[in-house]
């Protein structure tokens, strides 16, 4: 079992390893067990041919999300089943936030609803995954 300074501790070593998240610009405003809220902003490098944000970048987005929130209880847990399902188009630089939220947790799985939200409070795009709980423990140090 993690403590809330353990969830943090492992979630910064998460982001420090994690070079794709780096890339994306996000910012870590919230994690503890089974729950994280991110924040990042959408560059030019991120749209694609209609000149709007690629669905990846929101995907991608939504995955840290999950992943910070579900090895926030101390094991190693990696996705097994994620869907998105965009609700509006995310324009180059819109500010997103990504609320990720447990629904169900098991010795072996958990469930997990992320909302993706734009500056002005409309939410964009709205993913569901599951996560695989490994019997391996993160070490904090």
């Amino acid at each position: 079992m993690s403590t809330p300074e353990n969830a943090r501790k492992i979630v910064d070593k998460m982001m420090a390893e994690d070079k794709f998240s780096q890339w994306l610009g996000i910012n870590v405003i919230l994690a503890e067990e089974g729950r994280s809220v991110l924040k990042m902003k959408i560059r030019e490098e991120m749209v694609n041919g209609f000149g709007i944000a690629h669905g990846g970048i929101a995907f991608s987005f939504a995955d840290s999300a999950l992943a910070f929130a579900s090895n926030a209880y101390g094991r190693l847990s990696v996705a097994l089943e994620c869907s998105i399902s965009f609700a509006i188009a995310v324009n180059v630089n819109d500010e997103l936030t990504c609320e990720a939220r447990q629904l169900s947790l098991t010795n072996k799985t958990g469930t997990y609803h992320m909302e993706i939200s734009n500056q002005k409070g409309e939410k964009v795009a709205f993913f569901k995954g599951t996560v695989y709980r490994t019997s391996k423990d993160w070490v904090t140090g």
